[in-house]
């Protein structure tokens, strides 16, 4: 069966994420032009980039080259037309994180916002490991109510296969995969969203670079 990412239209994706009661993506796009900025890196890969929210942050006088990565095609090909300023720099790869990392490309800093949530922790571990970044910036979804997890709204039932691939995210969890890999916590931030969630930024750095 497919992943249930590559039957979900971009329009509905972006139209839901940018509802004034969920306010995902206007959120994550602060969080990503700091997630750019905020290492002395030259490359850069975004997993799960989708329709490239938060791209136009991307310096061309700082960045040689930014992947942006994702399951579905058709999500990159919008990609591809919307940041076409970016051509030389952005890199679109279309890849299932789960069943080929071992396609992934190096890159000195990673992001992966509500990404980590569709694949798992162990998939983490092992796209980061291939990839051998020194910085990992990643992005998680808390429920704070006992609301769900996916936000109330016209577009709701666009996502209902998601339960098929969903794993609620917990800090403790994912600071204690990434340290079996090497990697420490560096940062935090948490930035509160509508109906009872909230976004946590969580940083981390390679050990052999703290070491240094």
């Amino acid at each position: 069966m497919n992943n249930p990412w590559k039957d979900i239209s971009l329009s509905d994706y972006e139209n839901h994420m940018s509802l004034e009661t969920v306010n995902q993506l206007q959120t994550m796009n602060s969080l990503m032009k700091e997630q750019f900025e905020a290492y002395p890196v030259k490359t850069s890969a975004v997993l799960g980039v989708a329709g490239g929210n938060g791209l136009e942050h991307v310096r061309k006088d700082k960045y040689v080259r930014v992947y942006g990565i994702d399951i579905n095609e058709d999500y990159l090909a919008a990609v591809r037309s919307r940041y076409a300023d970016l051509s030389g720099v952005l890199e679109c790869l279309c890849l299932d994180l789960i069943n080929e990392p071992e396609k992934l490309p190096r890159a000195e800093l990673v992001i992966a916002n509500l990404l980590i949530e569709y694949i798992g922790y162990s998939a983490f571990q092992k796209a980061v490991k291939k990839m051998e970044p020194e910085y990992v910036s990643c992005v998680i979804q808390i429920n704070t109510g006992d609301a769900s997890w996916v936000s109330d709204s016209p577009y709701l039932h666009a996502f209902d296969r998601l339960d098929e691939v969903h794993c609620q995210m917990e800090e403790k969890e994912l600071v204690s995969a990434m340290k079996d890999i090497g990697y420490h916590k560096t940062a935090k931030d948490c930035k509160s969203l509508p109906n009872g969630k909230a976004l946590l930024r969580l940083d981390f750095q390679a050990s052999s670079m703290q070491e240094k």
